[in-house]
Protein backbone atom coordinates (compact mmCIF):
# COMPACT_ATOMS: atom_id res chain seq x y z
CA UNK A 1 0.00 0.00 0.00
CA UNK A 2 1.46 2.84 -1.03
CA UNK A 3 1.87 5.46 1.73
CA UNK A 4 2.63 9.51 3.04
CA UNK A 5 3.92 11.11 6.10
CA UNK A 6 3.14 14.68 6.28
CA UNK A 7 6.03 16.52 8.27
CA UNK A 8 8.36 13.48 8.21
CA UNK A 9 11.02 15.92 10.16
CA UNK A 10 9.49 15.87 13.92
CA UNK A 11 9.76 13.11 16.46
CA UNK A 12 6.63 11.45 15.57
CA UNK A 13 7.31 11.73 11.78
CA UNK A 14 10.55 10.16 12.03
CA UNK A 15 9.55 7.54 14.19
CA UNK A 16 6.55 6.39 11.46
CA UNK A 17 9.56 6.33 8.76
CA UNK A 18 11.62 3.79 11.18
CA UNK A 19 8.60 1.59 11.78
CA UNK A 20 7.03 1.55 8.33
CA UNK A 21 10.48 1.00 6.75
CA UNK A 22 10.61 -2.71 8.16
CA UNK A 23 6.42 -3.04 7.60
CA UNK A 24 5.81 -5.94 4.90
CA UNK A 25 2.97 -4.31 2.83
CA UNK A 26 3.99 -0.47 2.82
CA UNK A 27 5.55 1.09 0.48
CA UNK A 28 6.49 4.52 1.56
CA UNK A 29 6.21 6.63 -1.69
CA UNK A 30 6.17 10.04 -0.33
CA UNK A 31 7.17 11.91 3.15
CA UNK A 32 7.15 15.73 3.99
CA UNK A 33 8.53 18.69 5.90
CA UNK A 34 8.65 22.37 5.08
CA UNK A 35 11.64 23.11 6.97
CA UNK A 36 13.61 20.53 5.21
CA UNK A 37 12.09 20.61 1.29
CA UNK A 38 14.17 19.40 -1.17
CA UNK A 39 16.66 17.68 1.45
CA UNK A 40 17.09 13.31 1.42
CA UNK A 41 15.61 12.38 4.78
CA UNK A 42 18.97 10.55 5.35
CA UNK A 43 20.40 14.08 5.36
CA UNK A 44 18.04 15.09 8.34
CA UNK A 45 18.08 11.96 10.04
CA UNK A 46 21.12 10.17 9.13
CA UNK A 47 19.55 7.02 11.08
CA UNK A 48 17.16 6.67 8.21
CA UNK A 49 19.40 7.03 5.38
CA UNK A 50 18.16 3.53 3.71
CA UNK A 51 15.13 5.18 3.49
CA UNK A 52 15.86 6.72 -0.13
CA UNK A 53 12.93 9.54 -0.45
CA UNK A 54 13.36 13.39 -1.00
CA UNK A 55 11.40 15.54 1.45
CA UNK A 56 8.44 16.97 -0.64
CA UNK A 57 6.15 19.90 -0.10
CA UNK A 58 3.10 17.86 -0.95
CA UNK A 59 1.81 13.95 -0.82
CA UNK A 60 1.24 11.99 -4.20
CA UNK A 61 -2.32 10.88 -3.76
CA UNK A 62 -1.19 8.05 -1.62
CA UNK A 63 -3.61 5.49 -0.35
CA UNK A 64 -2.83 5.97 3.37
CA UNK A 65 -1.37 9.18 4.87
CA UNK A 66 -0.20 9.79 8.52
CA UNK A 67 0.00 13.67 9.37
CA UNK A 68 2.27 14.25 11.68
CA UNK A 69 1.56 18.06 11.49
CA UNK A 70 0.82 20.41 14.66
CA UNK A 71 -2.78 20.93 15.62
CA UNK A 72 -4.31 23.46 12.96
CA UNK A 73 -2.39 22.81 10.24
CA UNK A 74 -3.10 19.14 10.79
CA UNK A 75 -6.79 20.18 10.44
CA UNK A 76 -6.34 21.86 7.29
CA UNK A 77 -4.28 19.15 5.15
CA UNK A 78 -6.64 16.42 6.06
CA UNK A 79 -9.72 17.81 4.89
CA UNK A 80 -8.44 17.88 1.32
CA UNK A 81 -6.54 14.92 1.85
CA UNK A 82 -9.88 12.90 3.08
CA UNK A 83 -12.08 14.37 0.18
CA UNK A 84 -9.86 12.94 -2.21
CA UNK A 85 -10.54 9.77 -1.09
CA UNK A 86 -6.98 8.98 0.87
CA UNK A 87 -7.33 7.59 4.18
CA UNK A 88 -6.10 9.17 7.09
CA UNK A 89 -4.39 8.54 10.58
CA UNK A 90 -3.74 12.27 12.28
CA UNK A 91 -1.50 12.12 14.64
CA UNK A 92 -2.50 15.86 16.04
CA UNK A 93 -4.80 16.76 18.37
CA UNK A 94 -7.69 17.96 15.84
CA UNK A 95 -9.91 15.45 15.72
CA UNK A 96 -9.74 13.95 18.96
CA UNK A 97 -12.68 15.76 20.74
CA UNK A 98 -16.15 15.72 19.22
CA UNK A 99 -17.34 18.96 20.42
CA UNK A 100 -16.34 21.86 18.33
CA UNK A 101 -16.77 24.08 20.70
CA UNK A 102 -14.64 22.36 23.56
CA UNK A 103 -11.94 22.23 20.92
CA UNK A 104 -11.91 26.03 20.16
CA UNK A 105 -11.57 26.22 24.06
CA UNK A 106 -8.85 24.01 24.55
CA UNK A 107 -6.82 25.11 21.09
CA UNK A 108 -7.96 28.89 20.71
CA UNK A 109 -8.60 28.16 16.69
CA UNK A 110 -11.46 27.23 14.82
CA UNK A 111 -11.86 23.69 13.63
CA UNK A 112 -11.15 22.96 10.06
CA UNK A 113 -13.94 20.75 9.40
CA UNK A 114 -16.78 19.94 12.19
CA UNK A 115 -18.30 17.45 9.56
CA UNK A 116 -15.22 15.37 9.81
CA UNK A 117 -14.76 15.85 13.57
CA UNK A 118 -18.07 14.25 13.92
CA UNK A 119 -16.91 11.69 11.60
CA UNK A 120 -13.28 11.13 12.70
CA UNK A 121 -13.11 8.03 14.87
CA UNK A 122 -11.29 8.18 18.34
CA UNK A 123 -7.94 6.19 17.51
CA UNK A 124 -7.27 3.75 21.31
CA UNK A 125 -7.28 0.65 19.19
CA UNK A 126 -8.40 -1.34 22.17
CA UNK A 127 -11.64 0.06 22.60
CA UNK A 128 -12.66 1.13 18.89
CA UNK A 129 -11.31 -1.42 17.14
CA UNK A 130 -14.96 -2.21 14.87
CA UNK A 131 -15.24 1.66 14.16
CA UNK A 132 -11.72 2.10 13.19
CA UNK A 133 -11.94 -0.70 10.35
CA UNK A 134 -14.31 0.99 8.19
CA UNK A 135 -12.92 4.63 8.89
CA UNK A 136 -11.58 7.43 6.54
CA UNK A 137 -9.98 9.46 8.96
CA UNK A 138 -8.46 8.50 12.57
CA UNK A 139 -7.72 10.39 14.91
CA UNK A 140 -5.03 9.10 16.97
CA UNK A 141 -4.83 9.81 20.83
CA UNK A 142 -2.24 11.43 22.84
CA UNK A 143 0.21 10.14 24.73
CA UNK A 144 -1.05 11.04 28.47
CA UNK A 145 -4.75 9.91 27.35
CA UNK A 146 -3.42 6.41 26.19
CA UNK A 147 -1.20 5.62 29.06
CA UNK A 148 -4.05 6.74 31.11
CA UNK A 149 -7.71 6.07 29.42
CA UNK A 150 -6.05 1.98 29.24
CA UNK A 151 -5.46 2.19 32.70
CA UNK A 152 -8.77 3.21 33.97
CA UNK A 153 -10.74 1.67 30.53
CA UNK A 154 -11.47 -1.71 32.88
CA UNK A 155 -12.49 -0.04 36.54
CA UNK A 156 -14.24 2.92 34.72
CA UNK A 157 -16.34 0.30 32.36
CA UNK A 158 -17.25 -2.06 34.92
CA UNK A 159 -18.34 0.39 37.26
CA UNK A 160 -15.83 -0.25 40.32
CA UNK A 161 -14.53 3.67 41.25
CA UNK A 162 -16.07 6.28 42.44
CA UNK A 163 -15.85 9.75 40.63
CA UNK A 164 -13.27 11.52 41.98
CA UNK A 165 -10.24 10.00 39.79
CA UNK A 166 -6.33 11.14 40.26
CA UNK A 167 -3.83 10.67 37.11
CA UNK A 168 0.11 11.83 38.11
CA UNK A 169 1.78 11.92 34.92
CA UNK A 170 5.16 11.59 34.01
CA UNK A 171 7.06 12.57 30.91
CA UNK A 172 10.15 12.39 29.14
CA UNK A 173 11.36 15.61 26.40
CA UNK A 174 9.93 14.20 23.52
CA UNK A 175 6.82 14.23 24.31
CA UNK A 176 7.22 18.18 24.06
CA UNK A 177 8.40 18.10 20.19
CA UNK A 178 11.32 18.72 18.14
CA UNK A 179 11.14 22.38 17.97
CA UNK A 180 13.36 24.56 20.12
CA UNK A 181 12.11 25.66 23.64
CA UNK A 182 13.79 26.91 26.76
CA UNK A 183 11.71 24.67 28.56
CA UNK A 184 13.14 21.75 26.70
CA UNK A 185 16.91 23.14 26.54
CA UNK A 186 19.26 20.54 28.93
CA UNK A 187 20.66 22.69 31.21
CA UNK A 188 16.93 23.39 31.86
CA UNK A 189 15.59 19.71 32.02
CA UNK A 190 18.70 17.83 33.23
CA UNK A 191 18.62 17.05 36.88
CA UNK A 192 15.57 18.59 37.12
CA UNK A 193 11.60 17.75 37.64
CA UNK A 194 8.78 19.98 37.24
CA UNK A 195 5.18 20.01 37.21
CA UNK A 196 3.01 21.66 34.65
CA UNK A 197 0.16 22.19 32.60
CA UNK A 198 -1.88 22.40 36.70
CA UNK A 199 -4.71 24.94 35.45
CA UNK A 200 -5.25 22.32 32.94
CA UNK A 201 -3.67 20.51 30.28
CA UNK A 202 -4.52 19.78 26.45
CA UNK A 203 -5.05 16.26 27.20
CA UNK A 204 -7.39 16.72 29.99
CA UNK A 205 -10.68 16.88 27.95
CA UNK A 206 -9.97 14.22 25.80
CA UNK A 207 -9.30 11.91 28.97
CA UNK A 208 -12.65 13.13 30.16
CA UNK A 209 -14.42 12.56 26.70
CA UNK A 210 -13.26 9.21 26.77
CA UNK A 211 -13.80 8.15 30.41
CA UNK A 212 -17.61 9.08 29.95
CA UNK A 213 -18.04 7.46 26.87
CA UNK A 214 -16.92 4.84 29.25
CA UNK A 215 -19.36 5.10 32.02
CA UNK A 216 -21.97 8.45 31.45
CA UNK A 217 -23.32 7.44 34.51
CA UNK A 218 -20.24 8.03 36.48
CA UNK A 219 -19.98 11.97 35.99
CA UNK A 220 -16.71 11.54 36.62
CA UNK A 221 -14.23 14.21 38.13
CA UNK A 222 -10.62 14.27 36.90
CA UNK A 223 -7.63 15.46 38.08
CA UNK A 224 -4.63 15.37 35.67
CA UNK A 225 -1.40 16.25 36.70
CA UNK A 226 1.68 15.53 33.91
CA UNK A 227 5.63 16.25 34.92
CA UNK A 228 8.53 16.78 32.61
CA UNK A 229 11.45 14.24 33.57
CA UNK A 230 14.99 14.69 32.34
CA UNK A 231 14.67 11.59 30.38
CA UNK A 232 13.73 11.43 26.27
CA UNK A 233 10.98 8.67 25.89
CA UNK A 234 8.69 7.40 28.11
CA UNK A 235 5.38 7.92 30.03
CA UNK A 236 4.53 6.59 33.27
CA UNK A 237 0.98 7.28 34.64
CA UNK A 238 -0.09 6.67 38.21
CA UNK A 239 -4.07 6.74 38.15
CA UNK A 240 -6.10 6.98 41.88
CA UNK A 241 -9.42 5.93 42.85
CA UNK A 242 -11.70 4.80 45.40
CA UNK A 243 -13.58 1.89 45.22
CA UNK A 244 -17.19 2.17 44.94
CA UNK A 245 -19.46 -0.79 45.78
CA UNK A 246 -18.06 -4.31 47.72
CA UNK A 247 -17.59 -6.20 44.60
CA UNK A 248 -14.10 -5.66 45.27
CA UNK A 249 -12.83 -6.66 48.99
CA UNK A 250 -10.16 -4.56 50.03
CA UNK A 251 -7.66 -7.57 51.18
CA UNK A 252 -5.01 -9.59 49.67
CA UNK A 253 -8.18 -11.38 47.51
CA UNK A 254 -9.45 -8.16 46.38
CA UNK A 255 -5.70 -7.71 44.55
CA UNK A 256 -6.43 -11.05 42.99
CA UNK A 257 -9.80 -10.08 41.52
CA UNK A 258 -8.68 -6.50 40.44
CA UNK A 259 -5.85 -8.56 38.59
CA UNK A 260 -7.67 -11.01 37.00
CA UNK A 261 -10.27 -8.05 36.20
CA UNK A 262 -8.23 -6.18 34.04
CA UNK A 263 -6.49 -9.72 32.55
CA UNK A 264 -9.41 -10.76 31.21
CA UNK A 265 -10.48 -7.15 29.81
CA UNK A 266 -7.57 -6.99 28.22
CA UNK A 267 -7.67 -10.81 27.33
CA UNK A 268 -6.31 -11.20 23.79
CA UNK A 269 -4.77 -7.49 23.13
CA UNK A 270 -1.74 -8.04 21.56
CA UNK A 271 -0.37 -4.45 23.16
CA UNK A 272 -1.26 -4.53 26.50
CA UNK A 273 0.24 -6.39 29.23
CA UNK A 274 -1.00 -6.80 32.27
CA UNK A 275 2.13 -7.26 34.25
CA UNK A 276 3.32 -8.60 37.81
CA UNK A 277 5.01 -5.71 38.84
CA UNK A 278 5.13 -2.11 38.83
CA UNK A 279 6.39 -1.02 35.28
CA UNK A 280 8.94 0.84 34.62
CA UNK A 281 9.48 3.39 31.34
CA UNK A 282 12.41 1.62 30.24
CA UNK A 283 10.47 -1.63 29.32
CA UNK A 284 8.67 0.21 26.59
CA UNK A 285 11.55 2.03 25.28
CA UNK A 286 10.99 1.41 21.43
CA UNK A 287 8.38 -0.84 20.95
CA UNK A 288 4.15 -0.30 21.07
CA UNK A 289 3.28 -2.11 24.63
CA UNK A 290 1.37 -0.83 27.27
CA UNK A 291 2.48 -2.43 30.13
CA UNK A 292 -0.12 -1.62 33.15
CA UNK A 293 -0.07 -2.86 36.76
CA UNK A 294 -3.59 -2.48 38.91
CA UNK A 295 -3.26 -2.87 43.27
CA UNK A 296 -5.25 -1.82 45.74
CA UNK A 297 -3.78 0.11 48.93
CA UNK A 298 -5.11 -2.02 51.53
CA UNK A 299 -4.68 1.27 54.62
CA UNK A 300 -6.98 3.47 52.60
CA UNK A 301 -9.34 1.39 50.43
CA UNK A 302 -7.65 3.00 47.20
CA UNK A 303 -6.96 1.63 43.38
CA UNK A 304 -4.11 2.01 42.08
CA UNK A 305 -3.00 1.61 38.49
CA UNK A 306 0.62 2.15 36.95
CA UNK A 307 1.12 2.20 33.45
CA UNK A 308 3.95 2.52 30.79
CA UNK A 309 4.30 3.41 27.39
CA UNK A 310 6.77 4.68 25.27
CA UNK A 311 5.47 8.42 23.94
CA UNK A 312 6.56 8.20 20.55
CA UNK A 313 5.46 4.43 19.94
CA UNK A 314 2.43 3.16 21.54
CA UNK A 315 1.93 7.31 22.86
CA UNK A 316 2.23 7.98 18.88
CA UNK A 317 3.81 6.47 15.36
CA UNK A 318 3.19 2.86 16.76
CA UNK A 319 -0.53 3.23 17.78
CA UNK A 320 -0.59 4.95 14.09
CA UNK A 321 0.41 1.79 12.38
CA UNK A 322 -1.26 -0.13 14.64
CA UNK A 323 -4.36 1.58 13.52
CA UNK A 324 -3.66 1.78 10.05
CA UNK A 325 -2.96 -2.36 9.84
CA UNK A 326 -6.89 -2.04 11.37
CA UNK A 327 -7.92 -0.21 8.50
CA UNK A 328 -6.33 -1.72 6.21
CA UNK A 329 -7.04 -5.05 7.40
CA UNK A 330 -3.59 -5.94 7.87
CA UNK A 331 -2.74 -8.70 11.16
CA UNK A 332 -2.31 -5.96 13.78
CA UNK A 333 0.84 -6.59 14.85
CA UNK A 334 2.66 -6.37 11.83
CA UNK A 335 5.37 -3.97 11.62
CA UNK A 336 5.13 -3.62 15.63
CA UNK A 337 6.77 -6.76 16.43
CA UNK A 338 10.13 -5.51 18.03
CA UNK A 339 10.76 -5.68 21.87
CA UNK A 340 12.12 -3.06 24.31
CA UNK A 341 15.74 -1.44 23.89
CA UNK A 342 17.05 -2.29 27.37
CA UNK A 343 19.29 -0.44 28.95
Amino acid sequence: MKTAILNVTGYAGAELARLLHNHPEIELTSITGRSAQGQKLGEVFPHLSDIDLVIEAEPNGEEMVFSALPHKSSGERVVPLVEDRSRVVDLSADFRLRSPAEYEEWYKTPHASAALQEEAVYGLTELYRSEIGTARLVANPGCFPTSAILALAPLVKEKLVQPVIIIDSKSGVSGAGRGLSLNTHFSEVNENVKAYGIDGHRHLPEIVQEVSLLDSSLDAEITFLPHLIPMTRGILSSCYATLSGSSISVDGKGREQLTSLYREFYAGEPFVRVVDAPPQTKQTWGNNYCLIYPTLDLRTGRVIVVSCIDNLVKGAAGQAIQNMNVMAGYPEEMGLESLALFP
